[in-house]
């Protein structure tokens, strides 16, 4: 079985493509720095570089919602290649072929805030009061 799971944070924004084929289909790349358990370089977690592709559908929404330094999840599978250079050196890939990817933060956490913000003031107990008006729209009234 060819199956991958990677939670990590773009380490730039998605290079996107598209074919020339008749309606071009979007192939999206970019790279995953994915951490290492267990392991620090100098203090800092230590990361693995993976790269990825993702096609079609895919690659155009990589395109439109993915920027450098967000956390996502991707699943796909590894597949291996090869190709001899302008040097004649062959040069050797592995790539995971992206069939889902997903945000693995809130867009809040993402751009630094910690916690939604929130408009009622503290009663005590950890709740807070309602809003006016914001009442109506709560299931258990």
């Amino acid at each position: 079985m060819n199956q991958v799971i990677l939670m990590g944070r773009l380490t730039r924004d998605p290079e996107v493509r598209y074919t020339q084929a008749e309606p071009p289909i979007a192939i999206a790349r970019y790279t995953l720095a994915v951490d290492r358990r267990g392991s620090k370089t100098d203090g800092q977690p230590a990361a693995d570089f993976i790269n990825c592709v993702a096609f079609d559908r895919a690659g155009e929404f990589a395109e439109k919602y993915f920027l450098k330094g967000m956390r996502v999840l991707v699943s796909g599978r590894i597949q291996t290649g090869s190709y001899t250079n302008r040097d004649g050196v062959r040069i050797y890939t592995t790539d995971v072929i992206i069939q889902s990817q997903e945000f693995a933060e809130s867009r809040n956490t993402a751009s630094g805030s910690n916690a939604p913000q929130m408009s009622g003031e503290p009663i005590g107990n950890g709740f807070m009061s309602i809003p006016d008006g914001m009442d109506e729209g709560l299931p258990f009234n």
